[in-house]
């Protein structure tokens, strides 16, 4: 892996704009969000002392409104502070502005050096910590030769379609393949960039913990290891997954993370520094002491998860294979009451979940990425109320 610094053409941009304007998706072939939201998102945890109080066992799920429609195989998503949110198109690899209140879509732009196949693409998307001030996008895409990580500055000044600046590469060498590439990315609580990865179809690299494959990575906001990191010098959080697709921290600033199994489990994790989650010795719960058991598992047919959110005491997690949306009632990080299935069948794969503030989330189909079925209007954005 390989990290190179901001260029001087990029910094002097970032303080120029700055004083100008505020799968495998089944289960056998296989956040973004973060609930504690860094500065320019919409949502934000609660702080880290309000007493934690149980969720009711049953839970409640609307269909506020479309928010918009005729998507090209969205991925990522990412809320702005005035409503409006941020999509990604994996085939397309382009970014695009949908209005929180008209959905009338702007594209910002394409995002050089993508190369889309298989389950690669423009994947995961977040706003930098600093956002307000630096206007910085991070996206996880596939290139040529492996996943990684780059920034942009978004410059609204510019014309729709050329307000992306060019990418500043992050960090590399997340090995790439047709299949589990991971993908999702977020910023936490701490300020630190997560990212979750895939195995790639390369089963041995989820135990390799000198491999990037099949685990859960922290990053400063450049693409160091960061400060604390279970490994010293590593960048590596937590290992032993198959194909990490979903991140969000509860209000206590606890991590969770969903995960596509082979042929049996799908995973719902709580995630701690330095732990084995046990693929490919183990799928699902195991006996063995020496993986961490999931918090959660589904069948294949009924999950195949994706994007996850934190809401109202509960872990919302998409399901593509599934066609459904899951709620995990939490207590700690252990489940408090047997998961409920909502919106089963009626809009078909979905593929990310978003905290919106308070009892609303976003949710993003995922039927025009060659494995759905696409209607009329596919792909949209939803906005529910939830419980």
């Amino acid at each position: 892996m390989q990290r190179r610094a901001v260029t001087a053409v990029l910094a002097a941009a970032a303080l120029l704009l700055t004083a100008g304007c505020s799968s495998g998706d089944g289960g056998t072939a296989g956040g973004g969000d973060t609930s504690a939201s860094p500065s320019g998102t919409a949502a934000s945890s609660p702080p880290t002392g309000a007493a934690e109080q149980t969720p009711p066992a049953k839970g409640s799920v609307k269909v506020v409104r479309t928010v918009a429609t005729g998507l090209n195989s969205p991925w990522g998503l990412a809320p702005l502070t005035d409503g409006d949110l941020l999509v990604s198109s994996r085939d397309e690899a382009t970014i695009t502005r949908v209005d929180g209140k008209t959905g009338r879509k702007t594209e910002l732009g394409e995002v050089p050096g993508v190369s889309p196949a298989g389950e690669g693409g423009l994947l995961g998307i977040a706003l930098s910590p600093e956002y307000a001030s630096d206007h910085m996008i991070y996206a996880y895409f596939t290139s040529a030769s492996d996943n990684r990580v780059v920034r942009m500055i978004y410059d609204e000044r510019k014309p729709a379609g050329q307000q992306l600046g060019a990418p500043d590469t992050v960090f590399r060498g997340i090995p790439k393949g047709m299949i589990h590439n991971g993908g999702r990315i977020a910023f936490g609580p701490d300020r630190m960039l997560y990212a979750g990865t895939g195995e790639s179809g390369d089963t041995g690299l989820s135990q390799d913990k000198e491999s990037l494959g099949g685990k859960i990575l922290r990053l400063t906001p450049d693409g160091e290891p960061a400060p604390g990191n279970p490994f010293p010098g590593s960048a590596v959080y937590s290992y032993g997954h198959r194909n990490v697709q979903g991140l969000a921290w509860d209000g206590k600033q606890r991590l969770f993370a969903s995960e596509f199994g082979q042929n049996t489990w799908d995973e719902l994790n709580a995630i701690e520094p330095g732990a084995n989650y046990g693929w490919p010795e183990a799928e699902g719960r195991s006996d063995d002491s020496a993986f961490k058991n999931p918090v959660e598992q589904w069948s294949t047919d009924e999950a195949s998860p994706s994007g996850i959110a934190y809401a109202e005491g509960s872990i919302w997690m998409a399901g593509l294979r599934g066609e459904r949306l899951w709620r995990i009632p939490l207590k700690g990080t252990e489940a408090s009451a047997d998961p409920q299935a909502f919106l089963e069948g009626e809009y078909g794969r979905l593929r990310t979940v978003a905290a919106a503030g308070g009892d609303k989330l976003w949710l993003v189909t995922s039927n025009t990425d060659g494995r759905g079925n696409p209607k009329k209007g596919d792909d949209r954005i939803l906005e529910l109320e939830v419980s």
